[in-house]
């Protein structure tokens, strides 16, 4: 167990290291996650200090402001930064209940992002039907009753039960003589 909390502490550790922090000129801070998001990338903010339960992040960069929530002087919440804005840094305004944080954020080209056609396909689709599409004459319900072999079978059946009660009645009639 210990070996797990000392993990724990250093992914924290190191979350809060790498990750870049505004200071308020009443000690609150703000921090953004990931430092430098991509077009369309989700953003998380953490804005500390406050004494409010809600504040508002706003940027040219974010496609809307974003709207902070928590308890205990710690806000948190999360945005999306427009797919369409060209990389650089903006501007990002959180306003609290008791203060204000001006911060930056640097927005940076996707490389994953290569322009492509959209996928279509090269052929028709194979949309089957399986089995039923060749055997669909198997699957047409027939009217069909008893054959040979069914009638067969119930008159030995008949002829079995027969002399079962003929054999049970002659051995009783034996007992009472």
């Amino acid at each position: 167990m210990g070996s797990l909390r000392l993990t724990l502490c250093t992914a924290v550790l190191a979350v809060a290291a790498f990750t870049p922090v505004a200071q308020a000129a009443n000690g609150g801070s703000v921090s953004v996650t990931p430092s430098s998001p991509a077009p369309g990338a989700d953003l998380a903010l953490r804005v500390t200090g406050c004494a409010g339960k809600t504040a508002t992040a706003a940027s040219a960069a974010f496609v809307a402001d974003a709207r902070l929530t928590g308890a205990g002087g710690s806000l948190a919440g999360e945005t999306r930064v427009r797919s369409s804005i060209a990389p650089g840094s903006y501007d990002v305004k959180i306003t609290c209940a008791d203060f204000e944080v001006k911060g930056r954020i640097t927005v940076v080209a996707d490389k994953s992002a290569t322009p492509t056609a959209p996928a279509s396909p090269a052929a028709p689709v194979n949309a089957g039907g399986g089995w039923t599409a060749t055997h669909l004459s198997a699957m047409q319900p027939r009217a069909t009753g008893p054959g040979t072999g069914h009638a067969v079978t119930g008159l030995v059946l008949a002829g079995v039960a027969a002399v079962a009660v003929v054999l049970r009645s002659s051995r009783r009639s034996r007992r009472t003589d």
